[in-house]
């Protein structure tokens, strides 16, 4: 499964309700370090599809939802897991260290 969009709009429906856990990318169409970490994530969608959703939201187009979380910089990644926000990480990481903090935080990729 690819990365899923998400918006202000379906951020409680897609994220806090889902019943696995969600990794959300808080990115912006002008950040390098998120459009360096994109493929990773997007990788991490494919390989790991009924482990963990990926979902992306865009702070420009869904401002809200960020500044309600706290989202300082660009890329944020946060993982919520039974509608609550269980980690988070500031900051552009290759694909491995992502994996290293899901596997950390009790997300298992095989």
């Amino acid at each position: 499964m690819a990365t899923v969009t998400v918006t202000d709009d379906n951020f409680e429906s897609a994220v806090l309700q889902a019943t696995g856990p969600v990794l959300v990318d808080f990115w912006a169409e002008w950040c390098g370090p998120c459009k360096q970490i994109a493929p990773a994530l997007e990788q991490i969608a494919e390989e790991y599809s009924g482990q963990v959703t990926i979902a992306k939201v865009n702070i420009e187009d869904s401002p809200t939802t960020p500044s309600r979380y706290g989202v300082r910089g660009i890329p944020t990644l946060m993982l919520f897991k039974g509608g609550q926000m269980a980690s988070m990480k500031v900051g552009a990481m290759p694909k491995q260290k992502i994996l290293e903090w899901l596997n950390e935080t009790g997300v298992n990729p095989a």
